[in-house]
């Protein structure tokens, strides 16, 4: 069972605050018997807000959390006085993070990138006062606009980890020493199977000051999308992986069968897979000599592969220039991430009145807080 400080499914109750209601008042002051409508609008209630933040690479902060409630908007007041905005409910999340409707399924939005700022639910408008509705022929209107009632849904967040390079492999194929070696990451290192029950993330330095970061993904066996082992609670964290390194060891019975296995298990899960950049890396080659390895390399897949060990040091400057390569290389067809087809909403939380835009698929949206 996955250690239970990687948590990368949660399902959470979230409202946004529903809209004040507009104030029905007339005027009223010594001298002046009839002033007539002077209701303020309600305030606005708080949206639920989600918020990429670097700080967390899990949902372990939001396990326990069942039910998520943004403020509502206060009445509007006398003298046309606006009622107060609702709090809204910021909920940061790690990037990777995509929010579905726990009812039917529907994909909803993805977090991405640090800072950024997706509007889930939106809080509901607050009424107008009367003093909108006068007119000429009714100058002295005794009604006001209720609030707009809350939005209520059950979403589920899912975390699907992003790297640059993930690291694809059976286990014991030496995924875990690799990312040790080439970046500050710890990962549990033993002589048994499924020793990684959780991905582990590590940054890669490279040459003048770039680096990536690299993924270690609990080990695959064959069936795996059939959800035999482990690895079929994990294959969603390579969907975002930019380059796959695929890892075979050197002593294997046959590395382009065990290539091609593992390729066939990420192809059943996810067709698109076949579009990312693979790299092959034949893992503890310290354990055979020249002639062998020139041997084996005439029969390996047509894609780039180097022979590595991470116990004595070799080829993992290679290994490096080539992820790098790879990594800066163009899609091979298309974006492989979830389509992002929603709302993106620039937030300014100084001035709730601004009026945004997005566009979608079907023409331009206009959004009206």
């Amino acid at each position: 069972m996955a250690s239970s400080n990687f948590v990368d499914y949660v399902k959470i109750y979230c409202r946004s605050g529903k809209g004040g209601a507009g104030s029905m008042h007339l005027h009223r002051e010594k001298y002046i018997a009839k002033g007539g409508p002077d209701g303020g609008d309600g305030g606005r209630g708080g949206h639920i807000i989600l918020r990429g933040n670097n700080n967390y690479w899990t949902l372990l902060h939001l396990k326990y959390t069942k039910h998520i409630y943004a403020g509502d908007g206060e009445s509007g007041g006398a003298s046309r006085s606006f009622g107060k905005d609702g709090a809204d409910k910021i909920i940061d999340v790690p990037c990777g993070t995509i929010v579905y409707d726990a009812e039917t399924g529907e994909y909803l939005c993805d977090i991405t990138s640090p800072g950024e700022k997706v509007i889930l639910l939106k809080g509901g408008r607050g009424g107008l006062g009367n003093w909108h509705f006068r007119t000429a022929t009714h100058q002295t209107p005794r009604f006001a606009q209720p609030g707009e009632p809350a939005i209520e849904k059950t979403v589920i967040l899912e975390l699907k980890v992003l790297a640059d390079v993930g690291l694809v492999g059976f286990p014991n194929a030496g995924k875990s020493t690799l990312l040790s070696v080439v970046s500050a990451a710890k990962p549990k290192i033993a002589n048994y199977p499924f020793t990684t029950l959780e991905p582990n993330l590590g940054i890669v330095s490279y040459r003048d000051g770039k680096s990536f970061v690299m993924a270690d993904i609990p080990g695959i066996i064959e069936g795996a999308h059939e959800g035999k082992g482990i690895g079929l609670r994990f294959l969603r964290h390579i969907e975002r992986n930019s380059v796959l390194l695929f890892m075979v060891p050197a002593d294997a019975d046959d590395i382009k069968q065990a290539y091609e296995v593992l390729l066939n298990e990420l192809t059943q899960y996810n067709p698109e897979m076949l579009n990312k950049q693979r790299v092959l890396a034949i893992t503890k080659s310290d354990l055979i000599d020249d002639e062998l390895e020139e041997g084996l390399s005439k029969d390996l897949p047509d894609i780039p592969h180097v022979f590595i060990s991470a116990v004595a040091s070799k080829g993992i400057d290679k290994l490096k220039d080539m992820l790098w390569e790879e990594i800066n290389k163009p899609p091979v067809l298309t974006d492989n991430l979830v389509h992002r087809d929603r709302d993106v909403y620039d937030i300014d939380f100084e001035d709730d009145e601004e009026e945004t835009s997005a566009d979608d698929e079907e023409g331009d949206v206009e959004v009206d807080w």
